[in-house]
């Protein structure tokens, strides 16, 4: 079944869908928009912040805190695309994770989900998956090759370096450590949502779903919504859905979650 107003969500790991797309989600939900969030990998080389329960593995747990999250946000389907997390080294990567994966064939996975939804534009990373993650890169060159071999406009979701450095410690700089080429100079984001209370309050609680991985230390009211209170695109292709939603009022009757 086709739809007339969807967007396709593509991330690599459980969370980073709330960390950097949570309030452009919601905002296209609440106006009707149908979002379909792709997930390459189960983050199952994440280090859980949590205990698990008995014989709970990290990829059970990180997949139900996902679609916890995908749920406050308003996300009509999530689709897991099955690769193993590479983990944050250099590699070489093992057989069946994201990092040793062809690029085409992910892509021809999304590829057919797009189609299948009549998507109208494709959210995925910068060219170097934010901070150079390998599982973000590939993220990249995944949304690259089918935003060009379906047409539609791409929207590469990005943080703001210079605003990223005058704000609070943000969990990517974290993950990052000390590379400093995190996203993108200001003067090459083409748009940015800037979250309303409402959608704050969702991205605030979606992040919280992810308690294996985003500890408190995150989540301080008192300075969540300078940290993450806006989301950064930059847009190939002509305007299109993200640009709408970047400019439109926010819907004030937005479910909170």
């Amino acid at each position: 079944m086709s739809h007339p107003s969807s967007l396709i969500v593509l991330h690599a790991h459980p969370d980073d869908e709330s960390i950097f797309t949570g309030a452009t989600i919601r905002r296209a939900a609440d106006a009707g928009v149908r979002v379909v969030v792709i997930s390459a990998t189960s983050g199952e080389a994440g280090e859980p912040q949590v205990s698990l329960a008995a014989g709970e593995t990290l990829r059970q747990r990180r997949v139900t805190e996902l679609e916890r999250a995908c749920e406050v946000l308003g996300a009509a389907r999530l689709v897991l695309l099955g690769y193993l997390d590479s983990g944050a080294h250099l590699g070489p990567y093992p057989a069946g994770s994201l990092g040793a994966a062809r690029v085409s064939e992910v892509a021809g996975r999304v590829e057919r989900v797009v189609r299948e939804e009549n998507a109208s534009a494709l959210v995925y990373y910068d060219r170097r998956g934010i901070y150079g993650h390998v599982d973000h890169v590939q993220v990249h060159r995944v949304g690259q090759l089918v935003a060009r071999w379906t047409g539609i406009t791409g929207y590469q979701a990005t943080v703001d370096r210079q605003q990223l450095r005058r704000g609070p410690y943000h969990v990517v700089q974290h993950a990052a450590g000390d590379d400093r080429r995190i996203g993108v100079s200001s003067h090459r984001v083409t748009c940015t949502v800037e979250a309303s209370t409402t959608e704050l309050l969702a991205k605030m609680a979606a992040m919280s779903a992810h308690a294996s991985q985003i500890g408190p230390r995150w989540l301080d009211p008192s300075r969540f919504a300078t940290g993450y209170g806006r989301e950064w695109f930059v847009r190939q292709g002509g305007p299109g859905l993200v640009d709408a939603l970047s400019t439109a009022r926010p819907v004030p009757a937005g479910r909170p979650g």
